[in-house]
């Protein structure tokens, strides 16, 4: 599957945006997808994730209660609706798709086979 990550974009603090991982080939709906982000001189850290039928995700303890992950498998299309942006979610946003995932490895990123290009979210203060 190839994803292409998109909806970044420069907003003030308080602000929302609402990213786009759209998905070729048929068998999207079989792939657990996360959303991962890297901010300059950073790590790669892992946001959320969504299991293949959307009825289970996972967030990051820094942004649950702020961002909701979804997903649409008829479109081949998941999201990531980010609310009450704040400065420090400043970075590039991947997505990222994988088959196979177990709970345990689902935040990590060396779990994924599958990634997009990345779409860069600036949060002005």
């Amino acid at each position: 599957v190839q994803l292409q990550a998109c909806g970044g974009g420069l907003v003030q603090a308080g602000g929302s945006l609402k990213l786009s991982c759209a998905a070729s080939g048929r068998t999207f709906r079989s792939y657990t997808v996360g959303w991962f982000r890297q901010a300059p001189g950073k790590e790669r850290e892992f946001v959320a994730a969504i299991r293949s039928s959307g009825g289970v995700s996972y967030y990051a303890d820094s942004v649950k209660g702020r961002f909701t992950i979804s997903r649409d498998n008829a479109k081949s299309t998941a999201y990531l609706q980010m609310n009450n942006l704040r400065p420090e979610d400043t970075a590039v946003y991947y997505c990222a798709a994988d088959s196979g995932i177990i709970l345990s490895s689902i935040r990590m990123g060396d779990s994924y086979d599958h990634w997009g290009q990345g779409t860069l979210v600036t949060v002005s203060s």
